[in-house]
């Protein structure tokens, strides 16, 4: 039987019940979901689902990545909400590769680990896998494992895995619409210039789920866990000086009441330039090479390669004695003498985080 695979935390579960009722059953699993978005989150998902295959010993086919197919054929049901018409044309999209990939293994049957997760119809799914079967001579079998109160014992097993828990479906209108009824900001669309691993973004993720990996290859015990702390997107953000933007580059958590302000260079102390409007600073690149072992040339080069976040923080620590300052710190070649403009665009806010700690 070929398996449609959505996620690790829907497989998971799905695949043990499968292997439990169906010893004899040979199962093969078909990761086919160009729907995600963005593609970092899809090979979050996939590097999941590929641990979960491992350790049930379930043989795993990874299905073409054709996003821009998958847009084609959602078209106009962009405003759909959850479980609508557009769920249904994605179900269809993937049930026909699917049964396509069956018929090239040589399979009759053909399952989806959608059918678990609580946020699909499984009315839906249904109607489109036995219109595939009508068609393609594939027969899809709708195993409910839901009931009985399969859906607690799904999130235990999830949690006892320590299996990725996303937050979305994967897709891209369903996310907007989510956050929006949030009101939080889309923070998985957001990609700097600067190439750093930001906090509690899908990059991070996808590191800390690739070294769990690497621990479990050296039977290395560890626990994932979840911390509160306050995070941060820079959205815009420009440095004018004589009627000329210069190039500048703002450290993590540098905020202003506004997103403009005014003003020239008030004093200097310790080689740190404080603007005579808001609270904030500049500082050279030279001092900011010096204060972080560093060697840019200039802070175009450090715009668009920039250091760990960690070791901006660090730095904003040294330069304020504060854990908690927010102030605007900006990296500049030279200091300007004449009127600054500065554009500062941000985003503050209550965020969870996910942790890998070894257990020694």
């Amino acid at each position: 039987m070929l398996v449609h695979i959505c996620c690790s935390v829907d497989s998971h579960f799905f695949m043990e019940k499968l292997q439990q009722e169906y010893p004899d059953e040979k199962l093969t699993g078909f990761f086919y979901d160009p729907n995600i978005h963005p593609y970092s989150e899809y090979r979050l998902r996939l590097l999941d689902v590929e641990r979960s295959c491992k350790k049930l010993g379930i043989d795993l086919i990874e299905g073409p990545y054709d996003y821009e197919n998958w847009m084609d054929a959602v078209r106009g049901l962009e405003k759909e909400p959850e479980k609508g018409a557009r769920c249904e044309v994605c179900f269809d999209r993937r049930f026909e590769v699917s049964a396509r990939k069956a018929l090239e293994l040589g399979e009759t049957k053909i399952t989806t680990t959608l059918l678990v997760s609580p946020l699909k119809s499984q009315e839906q799914l249904k109607k489109s896998g036995d219109a595939f079967h009508a068609s393609n001579g594939v027969e899809f079998i709708a195993f409910d494992y839901r009931k009985n109160g399969g859906t607690n014992d799904q999130s235990r097993v999830s949690k006892e895995e320590q299996l990725y828990r996303q937050d979305y479906c994967g897709c891209i209108f369903g996310l907007t619409m989510q956050r929006d009824q949030q009101h939080k900001l889309m923070d998985e669309m957001f990609s700097p210039l600067s190439k750093q691993i930001l906090p509690a973004s899908i990059e991070e993720r996808l590191d800390l789920y690739s070294k769990r990996m690497n621990l479990e290859d050296i039977n290395m015990p560890y626990k994932i866990i979840r911390e509160r702390f306050l995070n941060y997107r820079l959205l815009n953000a420009s440095v004018k000086t004589e009627g000329k933007i210069i190039p500048s580059y703002p450290l993590i958590y540098s905020t202003i009441n506004r997103t403009r302000t005014e003003g020239k260079i008030d004093f200097e102390l310790d080689n740190q330039h404080f603007l005579n409007r808001e609270e904030v600073r500049f500082i050279t690149l030279k001092s900011f090479n010096a204060l972080t072992s560093s060697s840019y040339k200039n802070t175009q080069e450090l715009m668009f390669s920039a250091p760990a976040i960690e070791t901006e923080i660090a730095l904003r620590a040294q330069l304020t004695q504060s854990a908690f300052n927010t102030s605007a710190i900006v990296v500049v070649d030279e200091i300007p003498t004449s009127k600054i403009t500065l554009i500062l665009e941000t985003k503050t806010y209550e965020d969870t985080r996910e942790e890998l700690i070894i257990i020694n």
